[in-house]
């Protein structure tokens, strides 16, 4: 079903509305009785309906005009609705007034609650006059207190809205600093561990191996380049604006990618089994992060247990994508100087975003292993 009103109205349309309120509830007081006929009571009219287009310009200015107009009317008889115009004129002064602390606005709708009671249920056995005047002042005291109670509550909940967002947009912006220091990390951290290893073995057989300190110079040159390469895709995703993501944009890496981390990890002494078994296509953000573990996997055997043998194992089972790197290395790792390094956390960061399983951990013969268990939904597409 189409609604009402498919967008929000324009301050013009509101403005339009509230005259044409005015001028009905206008119309509404000179045809009916008691009718008024004399120029004081025109005026009064006039003051008690024409302000209301301006209540969203100037609400308590608008309001004590139409509120004082209103009592004097009915002080002199001349129209005998409760405040209807002061209660219309006071929901723009609850909406737009910040709240004091001393403001009774519960207890304001408690009494409204019990007058609306009164009003439907309870009734006044006393003379006619009496009985009128105590009418119109629970009326009265229903029209001004449901409208100050309605306005408060929806000023209450766009600020509740308001915080919601604001506290979603912080949530977010924390959520994309932590994926991009993850990947910041990913590059630089496997980039670097590769050329820390060649350019030690290439100081090492400088002087008596040249030729092999010239390829470990080569490998540093060509894993320098494809970091250089990464870093430009992710700098060039963080400054394409929204309508232009993707455009002149390199994929992001992933399945297809992984021999290149086996080839890179072979050239710093840790030779990789890759073994993926993967039928079907797998979702674009998953295949970042497999390729990411699997990354910082096999960049943690090349700093703490090269030379070494390391096998990658990566297939569906059951509805899950188990991701397995073991390694034949000493199992127990050796910290290098210096604080912690993130691996491990933004490996486990990255598993606990899809709500999988992880462990990491040195295995009882020797070696060591790290195991991702990621829920598998093709359909995230």
């Amino acid at each position: 079903m189409r609604p009402l009103f498919p967008r929000p109205l324009r301050p013009r349309e509101l403005v339009a509305l509230d005259v044409l309120a005015g001028l009905g509830y206008a119309f509404v007081l000179v045809v009916t009785p008691p009718g008024a006929r004399h120029p004081a009571a025109w005026a009064l009219i006039a003051a008690m309906t024409l302000p209301l287009a301006a209540r969203r310009r100037w609400p308590l200015p608008v309001f004590c005009v139409v509120a004082g107009a209103s009592l004097t009317a009915m002080a002199l008889g001349v129209v005998r609705e409760p405040l209807a115009a002061a209660a219309y004129a006071l929901y723009p002064v609850a909406l737009t007034t910040r709240r004091r602390r001393w403001e009774p606005t519960t207890a304001i709708g408690v009494l409204t609650a019990l007058a609306l009671l009164l009003a439907a249920f309870g009734g006044v056995s006393a003379e006619p006059e009496v009985r009128r005047t105590a009418e119109t002042v629970v009326l009265a005291a229903l029209a001004l207190g449901g409208s100050w109670t309605i306005g408060r509550a929806v000023r209450e909940r766009r600020a509740y809205a308001a915080r919601r967002a604001e506290q979603a947009a912080e949530h977010a912006v924390t959520e994309e600093r932590l994926r991009i220091a993850r990947e910041m990390h990913d590059v630089v951290s496997h980039t670097l561990s590769l050329i820390g290893v060649k350019a030690a073995v290439a100081a090492h057989v400088a002087d008596r191996r040249p030729e092999e300190a010239l390829e470990a110079l080569r490998v540093i040159e060509t894993t320098s380049r494809q970091a250089l390469t990464e870093m430009r895709h992710l700098l060039g995703v963080l400054r394409t604006t929204p309508g232009a993501a993707g455009e002149g944009l390199s994929p992001a890496p992933g399945l297809a990618a992984l021999p290149d981390v086996a080839e890179r990890a072979a050239a710093a002494g840790v030779r990789v089994d890759l073994d993926v078994r993967v039928t079907g296509g797998l979702p674009e953000a998953l295949e970042l992060a497999v390729h990411r573990i699997v990354q910082e996997a096999v960049t943690n055997v090349v700093r703490h247990a090269a030379p070494a043998r390391c096998r990658v194992r990566v297939d569906d089972e059951g509805g899950r994508l188990r991701v397995e790197v073991t390694d034949d290395g000493p199992g127990r790792r050796v910290l290098p100087p210096g604080p912690p390094g993130h691996g491990i956390i933004g490996m486990r960061e990255r598993v606990a975003a899809y709500g999988g399983e992880f462990a990491a951990g040195p295995l009882p013969g020797g070696g060591f292993r790290v195991r991702a268990l990621l829920p598998l939904r093709r359909d995230e597409e």
